[in-house]
């Protein structure tokens, strides 16, 4: 391993994982913004809808559980390919389809290949940073969700306008393919990568795990039986919903509770999402400040997280507002929040578990916080429908605030609870 030009290797690593999971959020994010148009194409109700998201969420939660097991013992690098190619693929096929129940199944087919991002870049962030670094770098891969999420309202508007709503899809889900070709020039394990410097090599191993080289297999129900893993269950479980609402139902929001025009580019929504970008790498960047000023590494995990709690409380606040901006500041501080939490919650898992079980707890915690999100949609199709038809839809998206504004609270109290004491786990306890 010679010094190269590349001194700083792992953020070019970094890099790729901002790339893919920013293409992630972009297909994901491309259905809800044509929602105005393809319910009229296809005659969609609320609940046709939420069933489509639906799918969406319970192939998600599979693809969880497939693709945190097969990247542990398949390797980062192939099984990160693996999945890019299969929800790439599936969010093509959008533009064939022209039923609801087709919908359904190529949503389905995205999100299982979509949930394998999670597990393979944060397995990534925990071979390539060393702990005092994984949150920001995790804030920084995860700040790609808000990329996403701020791109798409620009780029599939546009697109709409001068093709049509299956260019989009196709467009949109060709991305994938390219990010591929540059995750095969550059990716490897630090071990066997050749631009590497020797300093930097053990940079990322200066807190070494000394069991890291154990060779048995992880034990499933051994993981589900630690309280390292049931804390990321809760922390996913009690909040991945919300995050899923804001994505697929904001656009919707905005449209019927401001008369937002959705066939153009919207610079409410960019606000919003870009403001996810702040949230995500400032919630990193708090814990690692943290551990650097000499917290304990929990200790300031668990107080990042309680921050991005109380700050997406003024969302309660959402339903007095009479102006498009001013809903506009609200929901984008809570928004932001949710991306702080979640810098933080996945790196609790390579905080507290061993590399080799990483993406198998990750999966885990992902599956549990989709069927939450899977349910969650039938609760605001129900909601939304029902005070649609009673002529005041507003009540029904200030409901579904309340909601929101209390899942963060609620979830790190359980955390807190779950937390006394607790330290970081052997790879020996998870495999005799």
């Amino acid at each position: 391993m010679n010094k190269t030009s590349f001194g700083n290797y792992r953020w070019v690593v970094c890099g790729l994982l901002f790339l893919a999971t920013t293409i992630n959020y972009i297909d994901r994010q491309v259905i809800g913004l044509l929602k105005p148009t393809l319910e009229v194409e296809f005659n969609w109700t609320e609940s046709d809808y939420a069933n489509i998201v639906m799918a969406f969420a319970a192939c998600y939660a599979l693809g969880f559980i497939i693709f945190g097991n097969i990247i542990d013992k398949i390797g980062t690098k192939i099984g990160y390919s693996i999945s890019i190619v299969v929800w790439s693929i599936a969010a093509m096929l959008h533009a064939i389809v022209n039923t609801t129940l087709g919908f359904g199944a190529v949503r389905g087919l995205l999100g299982l290949g979509e949930a394998g991002n999670f597990p393979a870049a944060v397995k990534a962030v925990a071979e390539w940073f060393p702990k005092k670094e994984r949150a920001l770098a995790t804030g920084i891969f995860n700040s790609g969700t808000s990329i996403g999420a701020v791109a798409a309202p620009v780029m599939v508007p546009w697109i709409l306008g001068l093709y049509g709503w299956q260019e989009a899809f196709i467009i949109t889900g060709a991305l994938g393919f390219v990010w591929l070709i540059f995750w095969w020039l550059f990716y490897d394990i630090p071990s066997k990568h050749k631009k590497i410097s020797k300093e930097e090599f053990e940079l990322i191993h200066s807190d070494h795990e000394p069991d890291s080289e154990h060779t048995g297999s992880v034990k499933w129900r051994r993981l589900l039986s630690i309280k390292q893993t049931w804390v990321f269950i809760v922390g996913k479980l009690f909040t991945d919903p919300v995050w899923w609402f804001f994505l697929f139902w904001l656009p919707s929001y905005f449209s019927s509770t401001f008369s937002l025009d959705l066939k153009k580019p919207s610079l409410h929504l960019v606000v919003v999402y870009a403001a996810t970008t702040v949230g995500s790498i400032a919630g990193g960047y708090l814990s690692s400040y943290l551990i650097r000023k000499g917290w304990p590494v929990l200790k300031a995990r668990k107080a990042a997280l309680l921050t991005a709690a109380i700050c997406v409380l003024p969302i309660l606040f959402a339903r007095f507002a009479t102006d498009i901006w001013v809903a506009v500041g609200i929901i984008s501080i809570a928004a932001a929040a949710h991306q702080a939490w979640s810098s933080n919650i996945f790196t609790i898992v390579s905080d507290m578990v061993p590399k080799k079980a990483v993406s198998s707890v990750v999966g885990i915690g992902g599956m549990t916080g989709s069927i939450g999100s899977t349910f969650f949609p039938l609760l605001v199709g129900f909601i939304l429908d029902y005070y649609k038809l009673a002529g005041n839809i507003v009540a029904g998206y200030n409901i579904i605030f309340i909601i929101c504004g209390f899942a963060y609270i609620i979830a790190w109290l359980i955390i807190h609870i779950l937390t006394s004491r607790m330290k970081p786990v052997r790879i020996q306890d998870l495999t005799e």
